[in-house]
């Protein structure tokens, strides 16, 4: 059962940030079986940085399971093995969004009618569902980027743009797309009784403060000190 645990970090992303991040993210590959990646080159250069999470479409495609998270996301170490308890026909977020929310509807989100927003922060699927990752191949990034709403929280938050959610617009288009199956980790720890806390990501403040909030929360856990290797 090959695995890998992928992420993201082109041009030295926040060491202030990774620092904390990464040896959690090699220790739960590490628990569950999975190689630790970092996409840290560019295949899509004209793209926003975001789109570089595609790369996954071909870097993962003889992988049972791809499992993708962000940089600036915290897992605790108690987290389980998701790929468990989820179905290969099956794609999994943390979470998700009302996509009319988001996204200017199409032909594959009117025919889909499940209005799923994708959160591609924390993603997991197998290699029957590797599609989820495929780029787009009948727009263009303008067509994409105009195609894109933020929320009021977004905006007032003056951090981002809609270009920074064009991963999670193709995500969505793409579940949409080739129907497919669709879980989150929500629902999956109801299902299965477990009322654990093991993400954490935030994403509408500055660095700075995402740092001090990560602390706070290491400190929660009880997470002091932990040594990456990577």
């Amino acid at each position: 059962m090959k695995k890998v645990l992928w992420t993201l970090n082109i041009g030295d992303y926040a060491p202030e940030l990774v620092s904390m991040t990464y040896p959690l993210l090699e220790r739960y590959a590490q628990k569950i079986g999975a190689d630790f990646r970092v996409i840290n080159e560019r295949q899509f250069p004209e793209w926003p940085v975001v789109y570089e999470k595609l790369q996954i479409r071909e870097l993962g495609k003889d992988n049972d399971w791809n499992i993708y998270i962000d940089s600036d996301a915290l897992v605790h170490p108690d987290m389980f093995d998701v790929t468990e308890h989820l179905s290969k026909d099956t794609v999994l977020h943390n979470g998700y969004d009302l996509a009319g929310n988001r996204w200017k509807y199409d032909r594959f989100f009117r025919r889909d009618g499940r209005h799923i927003g994708s959160c591609n922060w924390f993603t997991i699927a197998s290699d029957q569902c590797i599609d989820l990752w495929e780029p787009l191949n009948d727009l263009t990034m303008e067509e994409a980027i105009k195609n894109i709403s933020l929320t009021q929280n977004e905006v007032n938050s003056g951090v981002m743009g809609p270009e920074h959610l064009i991963d999670d617009y193709t995500l969505s288009r793409n579940i949409a797309k080739y129907g497919l199956k669709f879980d989150t980790l929500h629902q999956l720890k109801e299902r299965i009784g477990d009322k654990g806390d093991y993400l954490w990501h935030i994403y509408t403040v500055p660095i700075a403060e995402k740092a001090k909030q990560m602390r706070e929360v290491l400190l929660r856990w009880g997470v002091l000190k932990i040594k990456a290797t990577f």
